[in-house]
Order: C-alpha cells, then structure tokens, then sequence
C-alpha cells in the first residue's frame, strides 16, 4: 500500500473569493488504497459517454477530480499537472482529470491547448458521488459565486449545485487503487511530484 505525507500549498488568489468559498466537511464512501477503482459514466469534450473502466482498461492511470475551469486553484493545478506528463507517458501511465463542467465548458478551460491529457465531464455527478467525493454547494455560496461571475448551472448544466472535493486516484493496471488523495479545502492540492511518484510506483517503475 502506498504512504505518503501530506503537503499543503496555498495559492495566491484575492482574499474575497478566498473567504466567499465554503469548506463542507468530507462525507463517507471515500475509498481507500487497496480497494478496486469505482466506476461511473463521465463524457468527454464531444459529449460521449464512457465509463471509468473502459477508460482505465488495464491501465495505470492518474485520476484528478477538480472543481471546474472557473477555479484559479483548479486551473494552475491542472498546469502543473502537464509538466509531468512525459514521465507518465513513458511509464505506461495516462492521466484523466474530472470535473463538473459539461463538455463545451472543458472545451473552454484556460490553457486548454497547454494540458496535453483528457479533461472529462462528470456534470451529473455520477463519478463523484461514486467516489465518495461530492457535496452539495450551499445556497449561501452558490449566490456569492455568482457575485464573482461564475454560475455553477452554467458550468454545469446542471441545477444540482455539486462539486468534488478535490482529489487524486491512482490506480494500478489491475484497477486497484494505490493512492488516495481528498481534501474538503479546495485551496490544498496534491504537488505533481508526489502525483508523479506514486503512478510510477503503480506502474511498477522507479521514481529515482
């Protein structure tokens, strides 16, 4: 099973929307490391629906679950997420990352063009909700992001009002989860290089 420390990285963003943003505890149903990857059905940037396992399919893959291109937490991840996609790629390893934008929103990510990886839509939140990562967006909330321009209906296409928990899964080829990473404040993040070790290590390769 594979250990790892936390480490926490604050991301410099204007303190109104810091202090807008509410931090819901985390609910049950999160997985562990050792148990199989869940499935669901998400969609890619066309609108086509695949499951999780067609996906992965034997695979050693790299989930990320991000709140949406709107969140400036969730974008500057998702590029520092790119600088490690050659080692990835030459390990075996694919790396999917999942939020609740609906495909002509992912299409629309900033810096799409710069993450060179699959950007999938779990706008339903089955994906999430399988994960044991969703929570529902207060009505408090909803309406101070609005204040900030971001409509989360919109985002989604959904009036659901949910978001994941920003999270990582890595998982072996044989769908079995090696590392499990959630965290209810949206402002910590897993680093890339810690992301980087543990698919390595999934996929029977040294980080060294």
């Amino acid at each position: 099973m594979f250990s790892m420390t936390r480490k926490t990285r604050l991301l410099a963003v204007p303190v109104l929307f810091v202090a807008a943003v509410a931090m819901p505890a985390m609910g049950e149903g999160l997985p562990k490391a050792g148990d199989a990857l869940p499935d669901a059905m998400v969609r890619d940037e066309q609108g086509r629906e695949v499951s999780l396992h067609d996906l992965v399919d034997g695979k050693p893959t790299v989930l990320v679950f991000y709140r949406g291109g709107w969140c400036p937490f969730c974008t500057k991840h998702l590029k520092e997420l790119a600088g490690i996609v050659k080692p990835l790629d030459a390990a075996g390893v694919q790396l999917l990352a999942i939020s609740m934008d609906r495909p002509e929103k992912i299409a629309a990510t900033p810096g799409r063009d710069a993450l060179p990886y699959r950007l999938l839509s779990d706008s339903d939140a089955a994906a999430a909700k399988a994960f044991g990562i969703a929570f529902t967006v207060d009505d408090a909330t909803v309406k101070k992001y609005k204040g900030f321009g971001i409509d989360l209906d919109d985002a989604s296409g959904r009036d659901h009002h949910m978001l994941p928990h920003p999270a990582v899964f890595v998982c072996d080829a044989a769908g079995t989860l090696r590392l499990v990473e959630a965290n209810p404040d949206y402002k910590v993040r897993v680093p890339a290089d810690t992301i980087l070790k543990a698919a390595l290590d999934a996929a029977g390769r040294s980080s060294d």
